[in-house]
């Protein structure tokens, strides 16, 4: 079974409202075909602080950051975190919907983690850098106008209701 380890302290993981809903839609839709990594992932969707996609500290990975880390074994890569149709290992382009995927989302620089492998080997990866994409303050803009659309549309207050009768 892939899982983080459980005898050690996970650190605080931080994710967006915006990844929050989409990664837990992303886990549900994979129990079928990935079941552990699938279980993983809502496992750590359920421990996370979740945050307006604004307040997300930009050394945190969210998807689509580049992130660099290194293993225990003491190599060092660097790699986005992406969504799996996304995913192209020889473009260093990893899966959330991986293992190490699963390990890196949330964490900010600085921190650390234990995972196990498909193979059953425990790992631990620190995060050293994150660098969050391109189109992330536009991304941001739009979640922003979502959110506040969304906080003036009440039942009621549109003209498509029907008349209420007296």
């Amino acid at each position: 079974m892939v899982q983080l380890n459980e005898s050690v302290s996970k650190p605080r993981i931080v994710v967006s409202d915006i990844d929050f809903k989409r990664l837990t839609d992303l886990a549900l839709g994979a129990f079928d075909r990935f079941p552990d990594v699938a279980q993983e992932l809502e496992s750590e969707m359920g421990r996370a602080e979740i945050v307006h996609a604004g307040s997300v500290p930009a050394n945190v990975v969210r998807m689509g950051s580049i992130v660099e880390f290194r293993s225990d074994s003491a190599q060092q890569r660097r790699v986005k975190l992406v969504f799996p149709g996304e995913a192209d290992i020889s473009q260093d382009r990893i899966s959330v919907l991986t293992p190490i995927g699963v390990a890196l989302i949330g964490l900010a620089a600085g921190q650390s983690i234990t995972w196990t492998a498909r193979d059953g080997k425990q790992h631990k990866l620190t995060v050293i850098t994150v660098e969050q994409p391109a189109d992330t303050p536009r991304v941001l803009a739009f979640a922003d106008r979502r959110n506040a659309a969304l906080k003036r549309s009440t039942p009621g207050d549109d003209d498509t209701d029907p008349p209420r009768a007296a």
